[in-house]
């Protein structure tokens, strides 16, 4: 491989006018395919083989028309203390606003008079209006959602209180400018990193070429693939920092090609031939830990994971290719300025080589602190409660939180998470189940049963006594289940919810058995070892936990949350802890391999492994601190995200970085590699034979220059190739 990648280098840099036009011209097409499709919607979600998507498919075969995708709004008003929405004038004032509601938008597929359609609180309190629109949430106009908030401000003059609820005032989630300092963070650190403003520049420029690449992809297949709003926040995500990093490994590389006397040409195959077979292998590991997440069956989750892995794969390429082509375009001016000059680069020990000596004394010590601080992290995680967001987990300054408590507090806790139930037989099916609802002891209250017009099928509302989010009203779903027969099926949004929960958790095992086992085998070609890539996976499991423990503490807990924006605690979202495991592994797998393949490559030169474990931080330490730095500040720019999924994910990945470059991989790593010595680096012969020998480190291609002119010398046979 590093032979290929060595040429294509080369190539890149010869032929660097016409690769910089190529990747200028892809951005130019796919920016243009995204400017010309259509607005991207809301990925509508399924959950395939549960009963709750079965319902679903059912009422949409025989209610045709029944159950639209529509956005959905409740218009809940309150009377003053000592009054009832049953006297004259609050009665006058919600039939206003009924009429308004029907004339205020043309989207209106629907509304409800509450006096007609039951919808009074038992004790007159409490009213509220249904309002359903023909198209969803994201669809809606500002008109349209000034014309339902207007509605409201002027019933509120009447002295009621009125609050809005439903996705109908759900708009477009925006991450403000949290990116854009994360962006400006990641420059910082390159400047200094590099000391040059050029070197600097060119992981940043080629993230974002990366990026708009990726991103304009998605946004043009959005319609035709159902992609969500939230499937190019990841993809941004994974693609700016994935994509300075392998940049900022290949120009790091072809700097210190370059202070060895190499021409510009024969460094930048070099730097592509030993650099980018780690950063290809890198990526594997995060392609395979994204695409692995569509074992979990959720279309929702695996479009996520396809769309991320895509923008990883465009971010290697672009390092492949394009890095070596504005190299050319650079010459001398990515060196530092006193490269530049041609002052001596000084050889006293830097900060790697400081610390790699001092864990090398301690190894028991730095390892025992490390995992008890690790451990103390992750002790949270134990207390992991998993949930679909909803209007209850809103800030409680927000009219849709507001409204909910309302509905709560006027109709009883279940209110706001209604059971559908499906019946699938005739009238005297429907009432039998019914009867059987009626009996459980969840149940706070059973509508009459709605046929369809062939009568074959019936929908039965379900309220349940407790909050949608309890376990009572998780028991109840499973008494219906469980007592009602094979022909009887729950839905709705409580139900789906519990779906998903229970489908995410009976994936986990499979997912991380796939995932981890796939990039063991991986580990084992580039590092030939079978103690390293189990350290390095038990290690990211340990970083893993301590990163949900983190985020449990801060959105379950609330601890340090108005620090994060973090207005209303709750259920952790179900998705969170398998996405974190792909996600975190593929990236925690990156610095393994960038740190751990140069001490292997010094050990198999003949050092001896703490003196590999040196030269591995002495090469190594700085650019991957600066890369982790770059990826924590990438990922903690989402923080900012108006959308509490984005807002989470953001977070847990950049604490989890925290912990596994700087835990795990700088403290944890080398004290494992000096406590097990050589047995580090053993292989069964048997093994050894049967595994390709994939030349990360570019053993063979320093065989195959060693004779050629201008390649240096026969002493490059003997040379230490650095990652």
């Amino acid at each position: 491989m590093a032979s290929f990648l060595y040429k294509l280098g080369r190539t890149a840099f010869r032929r660097r006018r016409l690769v910089a036009l190529l990747w200028v011209a892809l951005l130019a097409i796919a920016g243009f395919g995204a400017a010309s499709a259509p607005t991207a919607t809301s990925s509508s979600f399924s959950i395939p083989g549960t009963e709750a998507q079965k319902a679903f498919d059912l009422l949409e075969e025989r209610f045709p028309g029944g159950s639209a995708d529509g956005a959905t709004a409740r218009v809940v008003f309150k009377a003053p203390a000592g009054g009832k929405m049953t006297d004259a004038e609050p009665k006058a004032v919600v039939t206003d606003a009924v009429d308004a509601l029907k004339s205020g938008s043309d989207q209106i597929a629907s509304v409800t008079d509450p006096y007609t359609a039951q919808a009074v609180s038992q004790d007159g309190s409490t009213a509220y209006v249904s309002v359903t629109y023909k198209v969803n949430s994201m669809e809606l106009t500002d008109a349209d959602r000034d014309s339902l908030e207007k509605t409201g401000e002027t019933a509120r003059e009447s002295g009621l209180t009125v609050e809005i609820g439903g996705d109908a005032l759900q708009a477009m989630p925006h991450t403000g400018a949290g990116e854009i300092i994360g962006v400006i963070i990641a420059g910082v650190v390159l400047v200094i990193t590099f000391g040059s403003l050029v070197a600097a520049g060119l992981p940043l420029l080629t993230a974002i070429i990366g990026v708009g690449i990726g991103i304009s992809a998605i946004t043009a297949l959005a319609s035709v693939l159902d992609l969500g709003t939230t499937t190019s926040t990841l993809a941004m995500m994974i693609g700016l920092a994935v994509g300075i990093d392998y940049a900022l490994f290949i120009v790091s590389r072809y700097r210190a090609e370059l202070a060895e006397g190499r021409e510009h040409e024969e460094a930048a195959g070099r730097a592509v031939g030993t650099a980018g077979s780690a950063v290809v292998f890198a990526g594997l590991t995060v392609v395979i830990a994204l695409v692995g997440l569509a074992v979990v069956n959720i279309p929702m989750l695996s479009k996520m994971g396809f769309a991320a892995a895509g923008t990883v794969v465009i971010a290697v390429l672009i390092a492949l290719t394009l890095i070596p082509a504005l190299l050319g375009f650079a010459g001398d001016k990515v060196l530092g300025r006193k490269a530049r000059k041609g002052k001596p680069v000084s050889e006293k020990p830097n900060a790697g080589t400081r610390w790699a000596r001092f864990v090398l004394r301690r190894p028991v010590t730095v390892l025992l602190v490390a995992v008890a601080g690790l451990a103390a992290v992750a002790v949270p995680a134990a207390s992991l409660q998993v949930g679909l967001p909803d209007d209850g987990s809103q800030p409680v300054s927000t009219t849709q939180r507001q409204a909910y408590d309302l509905l709560s507090d006027g109709f009883g806790p279940g209110f706001n998470g209604p059971l559908m139930v499906v019946v699938d037989g005739d009238k005297a099916a429907a009432e039998r189940t019914i009867d059987i609802i009626k009996e459980l002891p969840g149940t706070a209250a059973v509508t009459p049963a709605t046929p369809n017009k062939a009568g074959d099928t019936s929908m039965i509302t379900v309220i349940p006594k407790d909050r949608p989010s309890s376990a009572d009203t998780e028991d109840l779903v499973h008494d219906i289940r469980d007592k009602s027969g094979d022909d009887v099926y729950v839905t709705g949004a409580t139900a789906m919810n519990i779906d998903f929960s229970e489908k995410m958790n009976d994936a986990l095992l499979p997912y991380l058995a796939l995932v981890v086992g796939l990039a063991f085998l991986l580990l084992m070609l580039v590092f030939r070892s079978i103690l390293v890539p189990l350290k390095a996976a038990l290690g990211f499991l340990l970083s893993v936990v301590a990163a949900l423990g983190a985020v449990v503490a801060v959105f379950q807990w609330g601890w340090l949350g108005s620090l994060f924006g973090v207005e209303q605690t709750g259920p952790i979202m179900s998705m969170m802890p398998i996405f974190m495991i792909g996600v975190v592994f593929g990236l925690a797998m990156d610095y393994e391999v960038f740190l751990v393949t140069r001490m292997r490559e010094a050990y198999v030169h003949g050092e001896r492994p703490g003196e590999a474990v040196v030269t591995g931080f002495r090469h190594g330490a700085r650019v991957v601190s600066a890369a982790a730095v770059i990826m924590i500040a990438v990922f903690a720019g989402f923080i900012g995200s108006s959308e509490q999924m984005v807002k989470m994910i953001g977070f847990g990945l950049a604490i989890a970085v925290v912990f596994d470059a700087f835990v795990v991989r700088m403290a944890i790593v080398p004290a494992v590699l000096a406590l097990l010595g050589h047995k580090a680096w053993w292989l069964p012969r048997w093994l050894d034979r049967i595994l390709p020998n994939v030349d990360v480190e570019g053993e063979k291609l320093h065989k195959q220059l060693a004779g050629e002119p201008g390649s240096g010398g026969p002493d490059e046979d003997r040379e230490l190739v650095r990652v």
